[in-house]
This record gives C-alpha cells, sequence and structure tokens, in this order.
C-alpha cells in the first residue's frame, strides 16, 4: 500500500478522492467507485501501487497512438480496478477484478525502478500507463513517469479522462501523450454504458490540449448506442473544437463482456464515421479493429498522399521526410513523425 495522493480528510475519519471526477466520499474502512482506493483509519491509500497484472511490449499504434513516435514500441503496463464500469470493457477480467472478487487485488510486486529498467532493455522509447484506467494507479504510474523522463523516456496514458484536472496538471511535466476514449457524446449514453458523466471527459481533453501534451481521441462504435450519424458528427465537431490537428480513432465494436448481445460494427458504419471526420475537417482520422482497411494509414491533409502505412496495429511504412509529406512537403502534424 502507499499513502494516496488528492485527498481531503472529512469529519469522524472519512475522507474525499480528488483523485478523478467522481470524487468518491470514502467511510473508513471503505473504498472508492474503483475498488482500490481505501480509507484506513482516516486516511486514503492506494492498493494497487506496483501491483502490475499486466506487462507487454506493444507497438505504439496499440494505444492507439498514429501521430507520436510511429513505428516504435511502448512498455505498456497496468493494475486491477478502473472507476467506470464500461458494459462493453474488453479487459473486464482486470479492470473490474476486485469489485467481482471480493475486494481482492492482485498483481507482480514491481517498482518504477525495474518498470524503467524493462523499458530500456526492450528498446522501449515509451512506457504506457493503460489496459486499465492509469488514473487508478495514479500514484505508482506518476512515480515511474518521473523516473523514465529523467532516463529519456517518455510517458503516454490511454485514458477515460475522468482525472481530476488537479492531477492532470501534475502528471503534465512528464507526459508525452495521451489517448483519451470519448465513447460517447451524450450524459445518458455515459450514465447508462460507463457509470460516468460527459462533461469531464470532455474538460480533460480541452486541458490536456492546453497543456501541451500530444492528444488523440478514440471513439468505439457501438451499434445503436452511439452510431447515429448527428452524435458522430458532434464528436467530430467537438474534436475540431479542439483541434483540426487532433487525430480522431473510430474503431469497431466487438461483443464483449455484459454487451455480447449487440453485434459488431459494420465496416460500412466504420467508414462513414470516419467519413464525417473528414467532413467537419479534421486532418487525421483513423479506421481501428478492422486491419486491413485503408482508413489505418496516415494520409497528408493538403495533398491527400498516403505517407505512412499500416495494417492493424503493425506498422509498415513512413515516407515522410523529416515529418513532410514526400509529394508536397506540408508538415504533417504530431511528435516524432
Amino acid at each position: 500500500m502507499k499513502e494516496a495522493m488528492f485527498y481531503q480528510s472529512l469529519d469522524e475519519n472519512s475522507v474525499q478522492c480528488q483523485l478523478c471526477s467522481h470524487h468518491c466520499k470514502i467511510q473508513e474502512d471503505k473504498r472508492g467507485i474503483c475498488g482500490v482506493r481505501e480509507n484506513r483509519g482516516g486516511k486514503l491509500y492506494s492498493l494497487v501501487y506496483g501491483k502490475i497484472i499486466a506487462e507487454h511490449i506493444d507497438p505504439i499504434e496499440k494505444k492507439p497512438l498514429f501521430n507520436f513516435l510511429p513505428g516504435s514500441r511502448a512498455f505498456s503496463i497496468g493494475t486491477v480496478g478502473c472507476n467506470f464500469h464500461c458494459k462493453h470493457c474488453q479487459n473486464s477480467d482486470i479492470s473490474q477484478y476486485p469489485n467481482e472478487h471480493g475486494g481482492e487485488v492482485i498483481g507482480q510486486d514491481r517498482n518504477p525502478n525495474q518498470i524503467v529498467t524493462a523499458a530500456k532493455a526492450s528498446d522501449c522509447e515509451t512506457i504506457a500507463y493503460t489496459y486499465t484506467e492509469p488514473t487508478i494507479f495514479y500514484e505508482f504510474a506518476y512515480d515511474t513517469a518521473v523516473l523514465a523522463r529523467k532516463e529519456g523516456i517518455k510517458n503516454v496514458l490511454v485514458s477515460n479522462g475522468y482525472m481530476s484536472a488537479e492531477a492532470a496538471r501534475q502528471m503534465a511535466p512528464y507526459l508525452g501523450a495521451i489517448n483519451i476514449d470519448l465513447k460517447a457524446f451524450t450524459d445518458e449514453s455515459y450514465k447508462n454504458v460507463c457509470g460516468a458523466r460527459l462533461n469531464p471527459v470532455l474538460e480533460t481533453i480541452r486541458l490536456m490540449k492546453e497543456l501541451d501534451i500530444w492528444v488523440e481521441v478514440t471513439t468505439l462504435i457501438i451499434p445503436g448506442l452511439n452510431d447515429d450519424e448527428k452524435e458522430l458528427r458532434s464528436i467530430a465537431k467537438f474534436v475540431k473544437s479542439i483541434g483540426s490537428e487532433v487525430p480522431w480513432h473510430v474503431t469497431a465494436f466487438y461483443p464483449a463482456y455484459k454487451m455480447m448481445h449487440l453485434p459488431r460494427t459494420p465496416v460500412a458504419a466504420l467508414r462513414r464515421a470516419r467519413e464525417i471526420g473528414i467532413e467537419e475537417g479534421l486532418r487525421y482520422v483513423y479506421n481501428g479493429n478492422i486491419p486491413g482497411e485503408a482508413g489505418e494509414n496516415t494520409y497528408c491533409y493538403a495533398c491527400g498522399a498516403e505517407v505512412i502505412s499500416r495494417s492493424g496495429a503493425a506498422f509498415m511504412q513512413n515516407r515522410l521526410r523529416k515529418g513532410k509529406c514526400p509529394e508536397c512537403e506540408a508538415l504533417i502534424d504530431g511528435v516524432g513523425m
């Protein structure tokens, strides 16, 4: 255990967690919504500090981050627990583990130095905090990120965007990029599917851009829930308001967890979502979860030339010359392009 960051002591040994936008009020011997932050004797503790449940080397494209160090590798880690309870979660076996196993917390013991050393030994340019919501293991992610930065390794978050502004600002100096899931564009969908609200996610996307973090946004297209053209156009307009250079990933849903009854996303719906993003003026709109789609590639926004080719999460070819299109010399937005 490690004493948590971002909480306030209240009366009668209760505390209020200020790490994410749930702002859980937690009584003594109880936990927050995430299931991994517990009030013990009036102090809030992280139960997952150094308890790594998943540890892999991934292509950066798998995060997905397509305009950030393309073709590089990310040392990816995560713990059990999550502050969302998404009914379609593809990692529910670890994100919901404490809630579905009587509060049990499992994972291999690791310290920040071991993670950074392993990343360096694996020739990974980044450490990715992912698999579940990294905010819930913030203390470990933060300590690791600080050390990684000193060793010349960049840090990326794959997040639901529900962290507090205070937590985002403290992490920002050590963060290279973030991919934020924008799961829908209505409060109703967020409440019914994730147990959360929309506006805090929008505010985090805005804040990360203001903090000069490279931002990419992902929307999982779920048939019958968020695939309405009006809603998709609203999401695209919001992303454009953050910046036309912000990549938007529209990815295919596959039945999972408590949404096994829904069909997978039709390819035509995914292609139409990409078209909507382009119509709204976004420079980079990507299809995901359907390998072989042309929408996985990066195209020059100025002349339309294919500049980076991909197949699924596999990076294939980068034709850029010093970050510029080889055909028209337009500068392609991103980091390390």
